[in-house]
């Protein structure tokens, strides 16, 4: 598969900014195999049963994201880094509604090295991880906007680091620092 070219893709966000609606319907093509590729990848990573497929996630993540109306984009890293926290929200909500209707749900929690290496085991705890991101962000909001970006969005070192707006260097420092800091978080008894 080939990535959309970035500079199509970075022209047509601009026309977005500028109120061209027509552009966010041409980028749709150009975006909607990457963003189902992220979506996909997840997914496989789920419990066997989930109910939420990829074209579902793809599709509601891409309408909010149309919805966006005051958004200065910046490029494509900025684009999937923001359709990242989409899916982000979409993924968690439809994990709190599942464990609700299992009164409080059966889900396991794994360490973030197992997490973010996207282990084959199923059904580890999305709530937990959304929890520790939120307070992650309380303190430092870049690096819990990095995890996301990295984790849900797929997104590259590089390409995290133009979202960003950091160095590569920098990038991977805050990133170690993140995954130390939710590791702990996610393996305290809470």
């Amino acid at each position: 598969m080939t990535t959309p070219p970035t500079l199509d893709v970075t022209q047509l966000l601009l026309d977005w900014s500028k109120g061209n609606r027509g552009a966010s319907d041409k980028l749709m093509p150009l975006v909607y195999d990457e963003l189902r590729r992220v979506a996909q990848n997840y997914l496989s990573h789920e419990r066997q049963d989930h109910t939420l497929q990829a074209t579902a996630l793809v599709h509601e993540a891409y309408l909010k994201l149309v919805d966006q109306t005051s958004v200065d984009w910046r490029g494509r890293a900025h684009f999937f880094g923001l359709a990242s926290q989409m899916m982000r929200h979409i993924l968690v909500d439809h994990a709190r509604r599942h464990q609700a209707a299992k009164r409080g749900g059966m889900a396991q929690r794994l360490t973030l090295v197992e997490v973010v290496s996207f282990p084959e085991q199923k059904d580890f705890d999305l709530v937990a991880l959304d929890e520790a991101l939120t307070r992650l962000a309380q303190f430092d909001p870049q690096q819990s906007r990095i995890v996301e970006m990295r984790f849900f969005g797929g997104l590259t070192i590089e390409e995290t680091a133009t979202a960003v707006g950091v160095s590569v260097a920098t990038l991977n420092r805050e990133w170690r620092m993140a995954k130390a800091w939710l590791l702990r978080e996610l393996t305290i008894e809470r």
